[in-house]
């Protein structure tokens, strides 16, 4: 299965991308994914992913171009930390939001 993302945030072509399978979360979590991903390309610049890999595990994918010299792959690492830290919550929430309604898992399964 290839990687699903959730959304993405382009600092060099300053868009936003929420994917369409995501569109029956809450308003106010969608509102904190656009928040995470725009502020992190402002801070750190590049390209920030989140998405479910093959397993089904989330994970924050970031990048920058090789000729972006302002782009650092140890700060964005830290920030990455920090949303991770700071967004625990959420994070998990949108984790079981795929298993149950995009993988189709049952609940009682998953605990």
């Amino acid at each position: 299965m290839e990687p699903v993302t959730i959304c993405a945030a382009n600092g060099y072509s300053e868009k936003y991308y929420l994917n369409p399978a995501f569109d029956k979360i809450p308003e106010d979590v969608k509102n904190e994914l656009k928040i995470i991903c725009v502020l992190f390309t402002e801070e750190v610049g590049g390209i920030i992913q989140i998405q479910f890999d093959e397993d089904g595990e989330l994970q924050i994918k970031t990048q920058g171009d090789d000729s972006d010299y302002y782009y650092d792959d140890i700060a964005a690492g830290m920030l990455v930390a920090r949303i991770r830290q700071s967004r625990q919550d959420l994070l998990e929430s949108l984790s079981l939001y795929y298993r149950v309604f995009i993988l189709h898992e049952r609940i009682e399964d998953i605990e």
